[in-house]
Order: C-alpha cells, then sequence, then structure tokens
C-alpha cells in the first residue's frame, strides 16, 4: 500500500503541476506553477495533505494551533485539524486575515486565543516566505509563539533561506525533486 505522502506526490504531478509561462506572486517568472488549492480543496487530497502534515509537525512539543495567511494556508490547517481529530490529536486552526477588519472587533488573527500558546504556520507552497512571514507579525501581536513554518511543496526557491534567517524553523513535506521538477 502507498503512502499519503506517496499519494499526494502523484496527485500533485498529475493534477496540480501546469507547464507555460507564470508569473508567480513574488513578481518571478516560471515555466510550471504547482496550483496546490486545486488539491487542498479536494476531497482526495485534503485528508492526504492532513496525514502528510501531521507527520511533518508531530514531533513539535506543545502545539495547539495550525494556520496561516489567508487563503493558501486556510484549507491546509482545516485538513490538519480534521486528520488530527480522526487520530486523536487535538489541533485547532486559525487564519490570518491579511489585514485586521475594520469594523467589529478589528481583528486580524480569527479562531483561539493564541496569547502565549504555541502554533506551526502553515502554507501550501512558498517561494519567497513573505505569506508565513506576514502570518508571523500578526500571530507575533497577539502573543503567540511561533513553533515552526509548515509548508506542504517547497519550491526551493528563498522561503527556507529568509523565515530561517528570521529565526524560525522551516519544514516541507515534499520538494520539487518529488515532484520531479527543477528549482527556478
Amino acid at each position: 500500500m502507498t503512502s499519503a505522502r506517496e499519494q499526494l506526490i502523484d496527485l500533485i504531478t498529475s493534477e496540480a503541476v501546469f507547464h507555460g509561462d507564470f508569473t508567480l506572486t513574488s513578481g518571478k517568472q516560471a515555466t510550471y506553477y504547482i496550483d496546490l488549492r486545486k488539491l487542498s480543496l479536494d476531497h482526495r487530497a485534503a485528508p492526504l495533505i492532513g496525514q502528510v502534515m501531521l507527520d511533518l509537525i508531530e514531533d513539535i512539543d506543545g502545539v495547539v494551533a495550525v494556520g496561516g495567511l489567508t487563503m493558501g494556508a486556510d484549507p491546509i490547517a482545516s485538513a490538519i485539524m480534521h486528520q488530527g481529530v480522526a487520530q486523536g490529536k487535538v489541533y485547532d486552526s486559525f487564519v490570518v486575515r491579511k489585514e485586521p477588519k475594520d469594523h467589529g472587533r478589528g481583528r486580524q488573527v480569527e479562531g483561539p486565543d493564541l496569547a502565549g500558546k504555541r502554533v506551526v504556520v502553515v502554507e501550501d507552497t512558498s517561494t519567497t516566505g513573505g505569506s508565513p512571514l506576514q502570518a508571523i507579525e500578526a500571530l507575533q501581536k497577539v502573543g503567540a509563539e511561533i513553533a515552526a513554518v509548515a509548508v506542504v511543496v517547497d519550491r526551493q526557491a528563498p522561503a527556507k533561506a529568509r523565515i530561517e534567517a528570521a529565526g524560525f524553523e522551516y519544514r516541507y513535506a515534499i520538494g520539487l525533486d518529488d515532484l520531479g521538477l527543477d528549482p527556478q
């Protein structure tokens, strides 16, 4: 029987890697695009993502919640939360808005109270590390302790170096070599 990680790699390779000319969020040009949202919102892939990411973060002590900058992190955090519950592991999830709300309670971080709590910032795929770093800034303002950044697919770009230079552990589940792709 193939592992959840192997099944996820197969799905990403066959259904979420697009070849052509693309402009990434970073503004950088690329000859392929990994559209992980296509799969993170898919009933076949979401449980696999949850399992693979649980495996990636299970050895980090004291983590009570996972999440990150909306929108890429939302289905990843949800998959981890749901797969965790199925296995008797408790992780809440949270959402970090790009900007604080200008009405209501004016919150930028939605979900459980994270003051003094250990969290893992998640992302579907990361190139520059900008989204996780933006989420970290908002999380630190509410008093959360960042245990690590965990990414489903690492593009072997500046993200890892930037996040580690900022003082945070960076982990990823799947690399470009796993998908048969070269760094760009």
